[in-house]
C-alpha cells in the first residue's frame, strides 16, 4: 500500500480564510493525504476574519523533511515590511522532488526564494507582483493569467483562483489521477454554469 501523501499549508497572521480550503480538503477527503498546517515559529495566527488557527508544526525544515509538497497561504502581511523568511523550507521541499506552490500574496514569499526564476508563474498582476519584489528573478516569466498555472513542480495563484490552485497544487503531486482532476474540474464548472 502506497504511503499517504504529506501536504504542509503555510499560514501567517492575517491569512485569507478563502484561499486554503479547497485544497486542504481535496488533498485528504479525495486523495487520503495527510495535511499539516505550518507557520513560521510554530505560534497560532489569525485569519483575515479572526479565526484562530494553532499550527501542527513551525516551518522549520528539520521538522518537515516528511513534506511530499508545501503551499504558502496568502496574506497581506506578504507584502508588508518585515514579512516572514520561509524560502528553507521551500527550497527544502523543491529539492526533494516536492510541489512547492502559493497563493495570493504567498507568491510573494516563492519569488523572494528565487523559485520563479525558471518557471512560469502568476499571482495578483504584473505590476502588483512586480511592485513588490521589483525586478525578482524570472519576472520575464510572468504569466498574466486569472487561474492558477503550475511549471514543473511550481505552482501559483491569483488571490481569485482558489479553485483552479487547488486542482493544479494536486494535479501535479498526484500526476497518475487525471480521471479524477476532470471529475473536479466538472463539479467545480457545474456551479458557475448553474449560476450564470
Amino acid at each position: 500500500m502506497t504511503a499517504a501523501k504529506k501536504i504542509g499549508l503555510v499560514f501567517i497572521e492575517g491569512f485569507a480564510d478563502w484561499e486554503f480550503g479547497l485544497l486542504s480538503a481535496s488533498a485528504v477527503e479525495w486523495f487520503g493525504a495527510k495535511a499539516f498546517s505550518l507557520t513560521p515559529d510554530g505560534k497560532p495566527v489569525k485569519s483575515m476574519s479572526g479565526f484562530s488557527l494553532t499550527p501542527d508544526r513551525s516551518a522549520d525544515p528539520a521538522e518537515n523533511m516528511d513534506l511530499d509538497a508545501v503551499a504558502v497561504i496568502g496574506s497581506d502581511n506578504w507584502a508588508g515590511k518585515n514579512p516572514p523568511d520561509v524560502a528553507t523550507l521551500l527550497h527544502s521541499v523543491r529539492q526533494r522532488g516536492g510541489v512547492v506552490g502559493g497563493i495570493c500574496a504567498g507568491t510573494l514569499a516563492l519569488a523572494r526564494a528565487g523559485l520563479f526564476a525558471r518557471a512560469s508563474h502568476t499571482s495578483n498582476g504584473r505590476d502588483w507582483i512586480l511592485g513588490h519584489e521589483p525586478g525578482y528573478a524570472g519576472s520575464a516569466n510572468y504569466q498574466d493569467v486569472p487561474h492558477a498555472v503550475a511549471d514543473g513542480i511550481i505552482v501559483s495563484a491569483p488571490g481569485s483562483a482558489p479553485g483552479t490552485f487547488a486542482l493544479e497544487f494536486l494535479r501535479v503531486v498526484y500526476p497518475d489521477k487525471e480521471a479524477q482532476f476532470a471529475e473536479m474540474r466538472a463539479l467545480f464548472g457545474r456551479e458557475y454554469a448553474a449560476a450564470s
